[in-house]
């Protein structure tokens, strides 16, 4: 896999690992030559809870059922099989819990792959000790970094680049199982390893982050992308699907600040001169990309906190003159809400929050949401949060009688609303928050990652 060749062919057959895609896909990925099959197994877009907690949004039975798929085209065409950001937000709980699943198919299936995982957890005296050699930098908006906030995070992860997954490949893995990673990583390790130019093989990483995304039916699963050391191709996996010139120069506005930049461990992409040029109706030839390496490697930070303990109310509302006068019903509704808290639990602000969000009127857009007609129902959600579970569903206890009965001041009879379960109170246990958005200073691309090799075994 050391030796220069003409071009590297990288398979990703979904955004993220669990969201499902055919056999057909994967078969006809083979047979275009696949190299590498890369997958994301995870991201912070479903927000703080997945990190805070350790645990996965994804379930066992649906990532099983395509690292099966997966793992079986591994062995069939030997090539390795790397999966980033394990568990959905690459703990260390995360990547033993795909290791697991993995085991458990290579024992079913007899497969004799040899299984890397890489560990990204990072301990807090270690992002402290760095922090006091001043080897910690925020990224904007984040403030200075503490340690107090360091302390208070149950779970901190670094976001690897290629270089920890090179390493494993080189050292003889089949699969690699990573922690968390940046996306591009993933299909990029493979392309660098063999000699391909750096712009090409991270702007090609970024196009099939998300599988079909870059094309013109996403449903439809995966793509592949051929780097050479002139650009790239990429081509949908499924017949009913394309990539244009527009749907492969677009992914470039997902997730970046800037569209012609985007910043990795060991430098910037930057395709500010890359064309797009559609080869055919399916397939999109792209040039131009370059890559310029970074003197300082970094390593981001990813941590997160729990700020407190949170119980729901749903309830619907379709009297029509409550729905004219929404405003006023829910200026009343916090006013004499408020003042019953303090008045039978005997807490003000300080001891509480909550949040009311009215589905189906402004619960999006909030102040933006453009002025319309009345609508025909809304959606009350009443979220409180406290420093205990037990404080929360007291304080949401007292917004019961109001979810369910509450008139505008001008109303003589009390509306019956409709809760939407029962009890009418659900307990959603701690809530997280990210409290580190910073970056690490590195003396070398692997140090801060532990890789673990698992030796396959002969099965009978």
């Amino acid at each position: 896999m050391n030796a220069p060749v003409g071009a590297v062919r990288v398979l990703t057959p979904t955004g993220m690992l669990g969201a499902g895609f055919t056999q057909s896909s994967v078969d006809r990925g083979l047979e275009l030559g696949a190299d590498v099959i890369a997958v994301d197994g995870g991201s912070t877009d479903s927000g703080p809870h997945y990190l805070g907690s350790g645990t996965a949004k994804t379930t066992a039975a649906a990532v099983a059922r395509d690292l099966r798929i997966l793992l079986r085209a591994a062995a069939q065409a030997r090539i390795p099989l790397i999966v980033g950001s394990c568990g959905t937000s690459g703990t260390d709980s995360g990547v033993a819990w795909v290791a697991g699943i993995v085991e458990d198919i290579l024992c079913e299936e007899k497969l004799d792959l040899s299984v890397a995982t890489i560990l990204s957890g990072q301990r807090a005296d270690f992002v402290k000790q760095r922090l006091r050699e001043r080897a910690v930098h925020p990224l904007a908006p984040a403030a200075e970094l503490d340690e107090t906030t360091v302390d208070g995070c149950t779970h901190i992860v670094g976001m690897m680049g290629h270089e920890p997954i090179e390493e494993a490949l080189r050292a003889g893995a089949d699969v690699v199982l990573a922690g968390r990673a940046t996306d591009t990583a993933l299909a990029a390790a493979v392309p660098l390893m063999r000699g391909m130019p750096a712009g090409p093989a991270w702007h090609a990483a970024k196009i099939v982050e998300c599988g079909g995304q870059c094309t013109t039916n996403p449903r439809t699963g995966g793509v592949l992308a051929t780097i050479d050391h002139t650009g790239f191709t990429i081509e949908p996996l499924d017949p009913d699907a394309a990539c244009t010139p527009i749907s492969v120069a677009a992914h470039m506005l997902y997730e970046t600040v800037n569209p012609f930049r985007m910043r990795e461990p060991a430098g910037e992409l930057d395709v500010t001169e890359a064309t797009y040029t559609a080869l055919d109706e399916r397939r999109v030839r792209v040039e131009g990309s370059q890559f310029h390496p970074a003197e300082q490697h970094t390593v981001k930070l990813e941590g997160a906190r729990i700020t407190g303990y949170e119980t729901m109310s749903f309830t619907a509302i379709r009297d029509e003159h409550i729905l004219a006068n929404i405003e006023e019903w829910t200026d009343l509704f916090v006013k004499v809400f408020t003042a019953r808290v303090e008045q039978t639990l005997g807490l003000d602000s300080a001891d509480y929050s909550f949040d009311l969000r009215r589905y189906g009127y402004d619960a999006v857009l909030g102040e933006l949401e453009p002025a319309t007609r009345p609508p025909r129902e809304i959606g009350v959600m009443l979220l409180v949060r406290a420093a205990t579970q037990e404080l929360a569903t007291a304080v949401a206890k007292v917004a019961n009688p109001l979810m369910l009965h509450l008139p505008t001041p001008d109303m003589a009879y009390l509306p019956s609303l409709a809760f939407a379960t029962s009890p009418a109170e659900t307990e959603r246990g701690p809530v997280y928050e990210f409290a580190l958005n910073h970056v690490v200073d590195t003396r070398t691309p692997t140090e801060m990652f532990r890789i673990e090799h698992r030796k396959a075994h002969a099965h009978d």
